[in-house]
């Protein structure tokens, strides 16, 4: 099960990548629950598209060095590189611990440092 996660993990990643969010949201499921550790928290679909929606206003880049699987937990550890509000390039470093259940992304628990420039 747990390396059926990570295919599931790396096809969202690759959707997100590509501009795709609908297409990444697919992959979680209707009651997802997101923790941005010391910042905020996301509950369901709805939440998620709008972050999205307001974060991602273009695609982000991003580097997976490291991505553990061990039963219904996903653990993706990299760096990610995204717009700013002043258009400027963001670099930040991560750790994103994954549950899963049936298949589908069901809760996220994300440790995002911004990189000094």
């Amino acid at each position: 099960m747990s390396e059926n996660n990570k295919t599931v993990l790396e096809a969202a990643n690759a959707a997100i990548a590509q501009g795709n969010y609908e297409g990444f949201l697919s992959f979680c499921a209707d009651d997802t629950h997101w923790t941005f550790v010391g910042d905020r928290t996301l509950n369901g679909k709805a939440a998620v598209r709008q972050w999205m929606a307001t974060t991602y206003v273009e695609p982000p880049t991003f580097v997976v060095t490291h991505l553990i699987a061990e039963g219904d937990f996903v653990t993706a550890v990299g760096d990610i590189t995204m717009k700013d509000e002043d258009g400027k390039a963001a670099h930040y470093s991560y750790c994103d611990v994954w549950r899963f259940r049936g298949g589908k992304m069901v809760e996220l628990r994300a440790f995002v440092i911004k990189n000094r420039s």
